[in-house]
Parts: structure tokens; C-alpha cells; sequence
């Protein structure tokens, strides 16, 4: 039975796909780097996301992706939630899931769409800024005391699915994110979400 949700962020509750591909692009135009498609993203998504930039950019320090990202980010269009997740999640806290968040987004602006959103009492724990996820996954489970066949990591890309098998969590890939159906498919998650229905059987099972 699973009683607690590692969530990340950016493509799974915040519905932010577009807003990154004008973010990246921003970036590129900053950087002397190509403009691509949504699609382009999509299928040359991966992370730690130092590998997505640096296919495009191979000599871009992590150091100067931090600073083009914040310059783009002033102009990011607001964040909105993926549609009903906000319902489903705050349906989850009454039936006594715990809850957090491990995200790479930075901290201002995660914390803003959470308030935006209505989801400020929601979460239990929030790890933001997060690079390498697997060590802060793995402090994250050990501060709040999950016990880990009953933990799941939900996430629209590689990481949180490779991170959350070597942290030895359950793991979720939702296909609504930055990553196609495809790739998330070939990583083998315990759970390929496709819509909220999904979600919410594989954390509560059918009703």
C-alpha cells in the first residue's frame, strides 16, 4: 500500500511543458544556440538537465546554464496547474497520503505557483534546486521516516525513474510531462500514468 508521494514538480503538477520550451529557447537565443520545437524538446529531454543543454551547447559550464536560466526565467510566462491535479492531490491529504515535493526547479519560483495554486498546506516537506536527485531523495526518505515499499517517486522524466529504482522507491512516469510516452515506457517505472484516473488508482487501487 502506498502512504507517501515523493512528487516532482515542473511537468507533473505544474503543467509548465511550453513555458520551458519558450525558457530553453530564451536561453539559445542568449547563448548562440539553435531555437527548437516543442517535439525536439520532448524526445532530447533528459536529466540531470545539464545533459538536454549541452547537446545543444556542449561547452556550457553548469555555472552559465544557472545564470542564462534565471535571465529567462524573469520572463516566463505564468505557471498553471495541470488540469484536476489540484482536486486529486488535495483528495490524496484527506485520505491521509503524506506528501512532498523534490524538484530541480528553483526555490522563488516553485514556491510561487504553489501559492498560486492553493496548494501551500498540501505538502509535508519541499526539497527544491535539486541537480542530482538520488542523495536528496534519499534524505528526503530518511528525514520523514517513509518506509520505502510503501514510497513512491512520480516524475515526467529519466531521473526521478533511474533515481527513484537505485533509492529502491516505487516509481511513477506521468506522460503528460517533458519526456515522450516512448522513453519513459523503455525505463520500466512501476506505474506509465498516462491521466489523473491512473494516478489515482495506482495510489489508492481501484475502488
Amino acid at each position: 500500500m502506498i502512504k507517501n508521494i515523493i512528487f516532482d514538480w515542473s511537468g507533473v503538477i505544474s503543467d509548465s511543458v511550453e513555458n520551458h520550451l519558450y525558457v530553453a529557447n530564451e536561453m539559445f537565443r542568449q547563448l548562440g544556440g539553435p531555437q527548437i520545437t516543442l517535439e525536439e524538446m520532448k524526445e532530447e529531454w533528459v536529466q540531470p538537465y545539464m545533459l538536454f543543454y549541452n547537446k545543444f551547447l556542449p561547452n556550457l559550464t553548469h555555472e552559465e546554464e544557472e545564470v542564462a536560466y534565471r535571465k529567462a526565467i524573469l520572463k516566463y510566462p505564468k505557471g498553471k496547474a495541470y488540469p484536476g491535479i489540484i482536486d486529486l492531490l488535495k483528495d490524496f491529504k484527506e485520505k491521509g497520503i503524506k506528501m512532498t515535493i523534490l524538484s530541480s526547479d528553483i526555490t522563488e519560483v516553485l514556491l510561487a505557483e504553489m501559492t498560486e495554486f492553493g496548494l501551500d498546506n498540501i505538502f509535508i516537506d519541499i526539497f527544491t534546486h535539486v541537480y542530482h536527485k538520488l542523495e536528496s531523495l534519499e534524505e528526503l526518505i530518511k528525514k520523514n521516516n517513509f518506509k520505502k515499499e510503501e514510497t513512491i517517486f512520480i516524475g515526467d522524466s529519466n531521473h526521478e525513474i533511474e533515481e527513484g529504482k537505485n533509492a529502491g522507491v516505487l516509481t511513477g512516469a506521468v506522460t503528460w510531462g517533458y519526456c515522450t510516452k516512448a522513453k519513459l515506457e523503455s525505463l520500466k517505472p512501476d506505474f506509465l500514468i498516462n491521466n489523473l484516473e491512473e494516478l489515482k488508482t495506482a495510489i489508492l487501487g481501484k475502488s
